[in-house]
């Protein structure tokens, strides 16, 4: 007999700046369900998180044979809070969870773990220390948007301690029942391919990668991210090697002691010394957010062959431990689904990626809210017009239902894509 049709949706959730995605897989009369994330960044969510989880769950209870909200798998890729603050609710009491899935970094056993875990709480709580003292008897509403932010970043990297507490079933915080903890990708690489119980269906781990090389690269060279504007090559077509300088090199200063003296006295009058280093702090801040990110969970879920790519957040390094390893990077190629990482943020989808690596006219969501201190640059137009491009359907929070390309809408609360598959 001919195999009944399968079906996959992807529902993501408009939290705002923050991912939440409820994955189905129906094959004959096999349901599964994973959630991808449930959290969202304080500054930029759609309503209070509360309100999608409950939603979330009553989503789940309505489609349940029984009545009662279950997930096969719970995925959290890191510990940012716009990925995991919701799981600090007590309403996840009510669902029954089979297996929750972590990054490695989490495993409290595990000692790569535990030094890059220290090593970065130390850092956060050394840069708190330091905002702390500049901030000292100032009104927080007077805060330099700098220091605003940095703090937000430091505070963001300690993760969530409620949330992840339920999340590995610790202190008193858990899912309706016990639940198995899976840390990927495993130190055995066949363990990586996750055969999940329906038939035909795998999750392939690619990532983190383990390596700290890996780990530290979290911004791609300037020639092959979105950051460039159409000049990833000179006008005389040799390489790009460095960032475009600012000034032509005639203007550049050699002999600083031949600056006129009228000019050093009005450099000195500037005081440059007493200024407080506030950019210097979001500088260090937002590199240890950004080595959080590398460390993202990185699956592809695997239907009969249909590929879907959920990266988290991962950076540059985390992707290229993916892209230069050919097994990998075959996964990725002729993904029907892309998650877009990171919002749509520079450094999270490679250049190479979009343009060499993926098939055109598949689909993309974006999981996006304002933030106002980055709505210029989030989503980064160069990257949301080469998915464009390339003939990517790009769902967001604001896209309309489309029965012809499979989108579905429920008031401001979800967007989904069904794809049917042989």
């Amino acid at each position: 007999m001919a195999r009944a049709q399968s079906t996959v949706t992807v529902r993501m959730y408009n939290v705002g700046f923050g991912d939440a995605f409820v994955v189905t897989v129906r094959r004959g009369r096999a349901i599964w369900r994973m959630l991808v994330d449930c959290g969202v960044h304080n500054q930029g969510q759609a309503r209070p998180i509360r309100e999608s989880v409950q939603a979330i769950i009553a989503d789940l209870t309505a489609e349940s044979a029984n009545g009662e909200p279950h997930l096969d798998v719970v995925v959290a890729t890191h510990h940012h809070a716009d990925h995991i603050s919701g799981f600090a609710l007590s309403d996840w009491e009510q669902v029954t969870v089979d297996e929750v899935w972590l990054p490695f970094v989490e495993d409290a056993d595990d000692p790569d773990a535990l030094a890059l875990r220290s090593k970065q709480a130390a850092t956060a709580r050394q840069l708190l220390g330091m905002i702390e003292r500049r901030t000292l008897g100032v009104d927080p509403g007077q805060w330099p948007a700098a220091v605003a932010a940095a703090r937000s970043f430091a505070l963001n990297s300690f993760g969530n301690a409620d949330a992840t507490d339920r999340l590995v079933g610790r202190n008193g915080q858990r899912f309706k029942n016990d639940h198995t903890v899976r840390y990927l990708p495993n130190l055995d690489e066949v363990k990586n391919k996750i055969e999940i119980g329906v038939d035909g269906v795998t999750i392939h781990a690619l990532g983190p990668s383990r390596d700290p090389k890996d780990l530290k690269v979290m911004d791609p060279p300037a020639s092959v991210g979105w950051l460039q504007l159409n000049l990833d090559e000179p006008i005389d077509g040799s390489v790009a090697t460095s960032p475009y300088p600012l000034f032509e090199q005639v203007y550049a200063l050699r002999d600083p002691s031949r600056v006129r003296p009228d000019l050093q006295e009005a450099a000195k009058s500037l005081q440059l010394d007493k200024l407080s280093n506030d950019i210097g702090l979001l500088g260090a801040a937002s590199i240890l957010e950004r080595a959080v990110n590398n460390t993202s969970l990185f699956l592809v879920l695997d239907v009969a062959g249909t590929h879907f790519l959920f990266p988290g957040d991962a950076q540059y390094g985390a992707w290229q431990h993916v892209l230069n390893d050919p097994r990998k990077k075959a996964l990725l190629a002729d993904a029907a689904f892309y998650k877009i990482g990171h919002h749509g943020s520079h450094n999270a989808t490679p250049k190479a990626f979009v343009e060499e690596v993926w098939h055109d006219g598949a689909a993309a969501m974006l999981p996006w809210g304002l933030v106002k201190r980055w709505e210029d640059t989030i989503p980064k137009k160069e990257l949301m017009t080469a998915l464009a491009d390339h003939k990517h359907t790009v769902v967001r929070a604001d896209t309309q239902a489309n029965k012809r390309v499979g989108i579905t809408t429920k008031d401001n609360l979800w967007r989904e894509l069904t794809f049917k598959l042989k």
